[in-house]
């Protein structure tokens, strides 16, 4: 059971550095034209291209959940359950808090929201897919922090 906790936390923690990753070198790479439409909406949908990336984890967890449940791999559960917690806390920092997709969360300003919501903003200052900053989602360089 220690076992499965530690693979849920450390699963979790390395899907930072993969959403850093996969934003930087994937989105505002070769994937842009899923991503663009997220940085400059060109459209009324409620949905956006980008949205396909959340169905991507999602299908990569199910997928450990299957190999658990089909017995093929033991801590599949815990690597699918620490898939689907960052893909949560994601969604719920990111499209519900930040960008409003959901009308929750309007008065949080602890430091932390402060600075999660300074280090978006400059991710999004840059329209295009160069010259881009802070990446990342849930972990917040030091300098968002300052006033």
């Amino acid at each position: 059971m220690l076992l499965h906790i530690i693979v849920f936390i450390v699963t979790f923690c390395i899907m930072e550095f993969m959403a850093w990753f996969s934003h930087k070198y994937i989105m505002h790479g070769f994937l842009w034209n899923l991503h663009a439409d997220h940085h400059k909406k060109d459209h009324d949908s409620w949905f956006e291209r980008n949205d396909a990336f959340f169905i991507f984890y999602a299908v990569v967890s199910i997928g450990f959940f299957l190999l658990w449940q089909n017995n093929i791999l033991e801590i599949g559960l815990a690597i699918g359950l620490g898939i689907f917690a960052y893909g949560l806390a994601y969604f719920t920092v990111h499209d519900i808090f930040i960008h409003q997709r959901f009308k929750l969360f309007r008065n949080a300003n602890n430091r932390y929201a402060k600075a999660v919501r300074r280090a978006h903003k400059m991710h999004h200052k840059h329209l295009g897919k160069e010259h881009g900053e802070c990446f990342g989602m849930l972990v917040v360089p030091f300098k968002y922090f300052k006033k």
